[in-house]
């Protein structure tokens, strides 16, 4: 049972590149197949999450995997819409960074503190669904004026920014309590 969410990460991170191909092979402006491959990606998401923490199945590797998959999933997501003329390259590059200052946090807290990886918290939550519910929309909605979906976009990334804010605050507090203790 333990090994399940690993396998449940390790689909997802293989539906990236079903995602791309799904994105790029529908010829109709509406994205249909890409957002089904989306939202299984996102479920499952969930569902390995719920099982590691049902069944106490936590893994380093999990660890590793599930949010390697968000990020890549993510990454495509926006890539792709980006190069659709959807959203601005602005966008992509902030969610980018944002992403990278998240591995960068988290290694150093796992590598350098010695100390477990803070999990999600319900602001990253939220952010996840807000962004999977702001990409739908502009992938099935796709005579929303630019303004509008640049507005959508910007909402989410501001959301994307106030989660990096709460885990940059629980990354120092972890770091503080054990420098207090050690």
């Amino acid at each position: 049972m333990r090994a399940i969410p690993n396998i449940i990460s390790i689909f997802r991170i293989c539906l990236v590149p079903i995602f791309i191909a799904a994105y790029f092979a529908d010829a109709r402006d509406i994205k249909i197949d890409a957002v089904f491959v989306y939202a299984l990606a996102t479920f499952s998401d969930f569902l390995d999450g719920y099982l590691a923490r049902k069944f106490q199945a936590s893994t380093n590797l999990g660890k590793l995997l599930d949010p390697l998959g968000d990020k890549l999933m993510t990454i495509a997501v926006m890539v792709c819409i980006t190069i659709d003329g959807i959203i601005p390259l602005w966008a992509v590059l902030v969610a980018g960074v944002k992403e990278i200052l998240m591995a960068i946090g988290g290694f150093v807290v796992h590598r350098v503190a010695h100390v477990e990886i803070p999990p999600s918290n319900l602001i990253g939550k939220t952010t996840t669904v807000v962004f999977f519910l702001v990409c739908v929309t502009l992938m099935l909605a796709r005579n929303i004026p630019n303004i509008a979906a640049t507005s959508m976009i910007s909402a989410a990334i501001l959301l994307m920014i106030i989660a990096l804010a709460s885990y940059v605050s629980t990354y120092v507090s972890v770091m503080r309590s054990r420098d207090r203790s050690g």
